[in-house]
């Protein structure tokens, strides 16, 4: 079984009874679970100070042991205040040695893609803590799939979407649209050129999801892309005023507007299912008839 380390550099955990089922649930199928100190820290909105949550990302530097998932707690926000402070270079030589498997989403995000552009640091954008492992009811194809993430040197992630033909290899990379967007004209955004761009959001207004998106756009990072694929955008719902306007035809209107193939319907996000995909790995996506089909490699797994 696996060693569970946890971090927790943004929001405080409101949701407590969540964190504690989450930790009961992983220790009955025979996981160790560390660090569950970082739950209840506190300070403000946020897990504890800044140099405690801090502390939680430069102390992986000096992580011992083989095997260790470095999980986050919950997201919210937090790092983007750490951001300066983080110990790239230590990290980046602490996974070249002997990686963790560091995974995490929505706030999480700014680490994930900072790790990648300062280091090259593979880590897996997927289910957290309290949201996912402490849900009421734990959703089987989320499990699954993070264990699939974990465990296998090659991955496949399959859906079903109407979308553009596409067959391509690039670099996977993404998360957030949020966080990923607000690290535009920083060090911590990787330069990533013919990649494949995944992105997902919650509680953002189409129009809120389309001006991200525009400036993605505008800073000519969507055209550097092979292909670009939406995950989930929970809380997303148009109003009386939009008339219309939804995130269906925001999304017409994007593939109007670029070269790229723009696809939909991955289950990866927000939502209480969600794939795991590892940030940074080495990826194909292909279509066959209404079936898109992901084949990633190259990311680390545990040693079972």
């Amino acid at each position: 079984m696996s060693a569970f380390h946890l971090v927790a550099p943004s929001g405080y955990c409101i949701n407590q009874d969540a964190a504690a089922r989450a930790v009961s649930r992983l220790q009955q199928a025979g996981h160790r679970v560390d660090n569950q100190q970082v739950i209840t820290r506190r300070e403000q909105r946020f897990a504890g100070s800044d140099a405690q949550r801090l502390a939680d990302i430069n102390d992986l530097v000096q992580l011992d042991a083989t095997n260790r998932i470095v999980l986050a707690v919950r997201g919210g926000y937090g790092a983007s205040r750490l951001l300066a402070s983080i110990d790239w270079a230590g990290l980046a030589r602490r996974q070249q040695k002997n990686p963790l498997l560091i995974c995490g989403h929505s706030d999480f995000t700014v680490i994930q893609l900072g790790l990648l552009a300062t280091g090259r640091v593979i880590t897996f954008s997927g289910p957290m803590l309290a949201g996912n492992f402490g849900a009421e009811t734990l959703d089987a194809f989320t499990l699954d799939h993070f264990w699939r993430a974990l465990r296998n040197p090659t991955l496949n992630i399959e859906w079903q979407s109407d979308g553009p033909d596409c067959d391509v290899e690039g670099t996977l990379w993404g998360g957030n649209l949020a966080m990923l967007t607000s690290l535009i004209g920083t060090p911590w955004l990787p330069e990533i050129q013919d990649g494949i761009l995944v992105l997902e959001d919650i509680n953002e207004h189409p129009f809120r999801v389309e001006r991200m998106m525009m400036q993605l756009l505008h800073t000519g990072i969507l055209q550097r892309q092979r292909a670009i694929v939406l995950g989930s955008f929970s809380g997303a719902a148009p109003n009386d005023y939009d008339a219309g306007y939804s995130l269906e035809t925001m999304v017409e209107y994007l593939r109007s507007r670029l070269s790229v193939p723009l696809i939909t319907g991955l289950a990866f996000g927000h939502e209480p299912q969600t794939v795991t995909l590892p940030i940074g790995a080495r990826a194909a996506l292909s279509r066959s008839g209404s079936q898109y089909q992901l084949t990633i490699c190259d990311h680390p797994v545990l040693n079972e």
